[in-house]
């Protein structure tokens, strides 16, 4: 009992920071009304008129009229996808009124395993961004489909859900459940006998498979893409996390049948999943997303309680977080209201961290542990033979499956294409849009490569090799012929993990990520200007796909449909197996 947070609430001690003359936004009655909000030892003591807490040493923050609002909280996000290390990224996002996410970091985990995720809480812990430890459901994420660096099975899940930060189980694939893989439902009891959470991935899961999933124990899902994927999964008791992320933007979709129907929200709230570096930096985080929502016709009300108290809610953790109440962690907003809706001040666990909508905090480059450095380990230098692709001699051309991304989203759809044969090994075919793609495994664990075709970027040269591939983190590669695919895979290697753009064996671009080969050490603006310039250099070579390196990570991942690349070969997502791309040799 914090008998000091008990004075000050009772008027017998002061606060140490008040914030008076504001416009609260209560998220559980619904109101807004005149007030302010005391806060003791980092948490908040009172709200309302809160004068009575006010005493000589107090902070006094005059709101001006500003709406106060509970920091924001995103339940589902991958900080690495920010490419931002820890420091870095929770300093950009607490300056937009983020003060709580939920992560598994199982980008992280898959390169380093336990050990690296429990490096970068620890890094974390000298923020003031809270994060609260969802654990990975299984590393790797597709087993028998890739290599990983890490591992997760029900052992090491079962030590770390004993962590005083976990919160529940990440990443339960719906498909996986529906397969009934023993591992994962050993992992799923033991998270449920401690009374965590099962978070859902549930793409395509509708019917009998919804309901299976449900009657598992996951609780939320976050790969709803359309109004009826969302009723469905509402309709169910399923807590609708809408995505609104840098890779996939469903937020307006999702809404549409809330607004038309005026459904329910308490179980639905707005989450980024994957957010790029740029996004974060030019156009923000969750306020950004609250003003996405607001435009869309949601209502002020709404739209707080969707990133605070109901995300709060998915993970029963609405007794600490996600409202301004007395006992909870002093996470506060001063914001402008609907009409032209912006972050002023920050306030996390009863620091200010932000004013003016500029940070007010800095945190150093973390000295970071072995165990996140130099993480790539070709078995050997790469060779442009590596990647062809071969059949007889005496073919004159192949009918291949190729699998071409959606523009919008990193989903991949299949497309038939005859390719030219010279000297026995499949051409690519730039006037059709298709480009060879590989990924290279990078633990030193066989150094096996597997390949296909991909279609949906247009680039006309080079090719572009990144150490970021979800969900294995392999070297994902992309390009129009061998050799500068092999040269850039060598350069990731070289600098220890990045993306890199090579054209006619020469670097044109590239961005180490030093830390696990996924995150570097930048500010966000530093960052982002980096990117500019890969992307520029991409888009000056025909790639129509703005953040090219985010999609293409995506295309390894073997858990969402139709087609993926692993180092494995080519996936049929659905029938989870490798295949042949080859469909027909033409003499």
């Amino acid at each position: 009992m914090d008998m000091n947070l008990l004075h000050v609430a009772g008027g017998t001690a002061k606060a140490d920071l008040v914030v008076k003359n504001g416009k609260i936004v209560n998220v559980f009655s619904g109101e807004i009304y005149e007030g302010g909000v005391a806060v003791a030892g980092g948490r908040i003591a009172a709200v309302g008129d809160v004068d009575y807490t006010i005493g000589e040493s107090t902070r006094i923050i005059d709101a001006g009229g500003k709406y106060i609002t509970p920091g924001f909280i995103d339940g589902h996000i991958h900080p690495e996808s920010s490419n931002l290390s820890i420091r870095s990224f929770a300093e950009a996002v607490l300056r937009h009124g983020t003060t709580v996410i939920m992560t598994d970091l199982h980008e992280i985990g898959v390169v380093g395993g336990l050990e690296a995720i429990e490096a970068v809480l620890d890094e974390a812990a000298a923020t003031d961004l809270k994060l609260y430890f969802v654990v990975p459901s299984h590393v790797p994420f597709s087993p028998n489909l890739e290599t990983s660096g890490g591992s997760f099975n029900t052992e090491i899940i079962k030590k770390a859900l004993e962590r005083e930060d976990a919160v529940g189980l990440s990443e339960c694939v719906g498909m996986y459940l529906g397969y009934e893989f023993p591992e994962l439902l050993a992992s799923c009891d033991v998270a449920i006998s401690k009374g965590k959470s099962l978070q859902g991935h549930l793409p395509d899961a509708e019917g009998e498979l919804l309901n299976k999933c449900i009657a598992a124990g996951v609780s939320t899902d976050h790969e709803a893409l359309n109004g009826a994927e969302l009723v469905s999964r509402l309709r169910a008791g399923c807590q609708v996390m809408m995505r609104e992320g840098s890779s996939a933007r469903s937020l307006v979709e999702l809404l549409k049948p809330v607004l038309e129907n005026h459904l329910d929200t308490s179980n639905i709230s707005i989450v980024t999943d994957d957010l790029h570096t740029i996004d974060l930096c030019d156009t923000g985080h969750l306020d950004e997303s609250v003003r996405t929502a607001l435009k869309t016709g949601v209502d002020f009300m709404t739209a707080i309680q969707m990133v605070t108290i109901n995300a709060a809610r998915c993970f029963q953790l609405d007794r600490f977080i996600g409202s301004l109440t007395p006992g909870r962690r002093a996470d506060i907003n001063l914001t402008t209201g609907p009409e032209d809706f912006r972050v002023d001040t920050v306030i996390a666990g009863g620091r200010v961290v932000a004013e003016g909508g500029r940070s007010v905090v800095h945190y150093e480059k973390a000295d970071h542990a072995p165990v996140l450095l130099n993480t790539i380990h070709l078995s050997k230098t790469a060779e442009a033979a590596d990647f062809e692709m071969h059949v007889d001699a005496d073919a004159k051309a192949v009918k291949v499956k190729a699998m071409d991304t959606l523009p919008w989203i990193p989903i991949t759809q299949p497309r038939d294409v005859t390719l030219p044969v010279k000297d026995g090994i499949i051409q690519c075919d730039l006037d059709q849009d298709v480009l060879y793609i590989s990924q290279v495994e990078r633990y030193g664990k066989g150094g096996s490569v597997g390949k296909a075709f991909m279609g949906g970027f247009h680039l006309k040269k080079g090719a572009i090799a990144s150490s970021m591939g979800h969900d294995n983190h392999n070297i994902i590669v992309m390009g129009t012929n061998h050799e500068d695919m092999a040269a850039a895979v060598n350069e990731i290697a070289r600098i220890q993990g990045g993306q890199v753009f090579v054209v006619d064996g020469k670097v044109v671009s590239e961005i180490p990520f030093p830390v696990c080969g996924l995150q570097s050490d930048l500010s966000c603006e530093e960052l982002a200007d980096e990117k500019r310039k890969f992307n520029e250099a991409l888009k000056a070579n025909g790639c129509t796909i703005n953040f090219t390196c985010m999609f293409l990570s995506f295309i390894c991942l073997a858990a969402i449909p139709l087609y993926a690349i692993t180092d494995k070969g080519f996936i049929d997502v659905l029938q989870q197996k490798v295949i042949d791309p080859v469909l027909e040799v033409i003499k």
